[in-house]
């Protein structure tokens, strides 16, 4: 990742704001997904109290988290997490909007707070995950 600590501190400092704004955003995360996936929604029949989907959200915010330090796990989880959601018909492309969904969203929630430098380096995040995700895809014949 080629992300200079500037960049980081203002994804961090982003997510940071979303929370203290917005609590938990999950709802509003998932509401834009389904809104622009709506295919995925059918996936998520059984999380009547949304428990599976705020767990996903953290898990994602997780490895965000972990991608602008130590790398020590987020790479891995990527990698596990692209087999789990293929298993499920969950295409390599699809699983990387989820990332510019959170993106979108949380830029929603924070409205005039939202910088262009902190859309430019959440956008060089998301270029480096989807390349990530498209070397992976590749790497084990998923259809990208």
């Amino acid at each position: 990742m080629s992300l200079t600590e500037e960049e980081k501190s203002l994804i961090e400092t982003s997510i940071e704001r979303v929370a203290d704004i917005a609590g938990d955003p999950a709802a509003q995360v998932y509401a834009r997904l389904f809104a622009e996936q709506p295919e995925m929604e059918p996936l998520f029949v059984l999380d009547r109290d949304g428990n599976a989907r705020g767990h996903m959200l953290a898990e994602a915010l997780d490895c965000v988290f972990d991608l602008l330090g130590p790398r020590a796990y987020a790479p891995t989880l990527i990698q596990s997490e692209l087999t789990n959601h293929d298993g499920f018909g969950v295409p390599p492309r699809v699983f990387a909007t989820f990332f510019r969904v959170v993106r979108d969203t949380f830029r929603d929630i924070l409205g005039d707070a939202w910088s262009t430098e902190m859309d430019a380096a959440w956008e060089a995040l998301l270029s480096d995950i989807d390349a990530f995700v498209e070397e992976q895809a590749k790497k084990y014949g998923m259809e990208v």
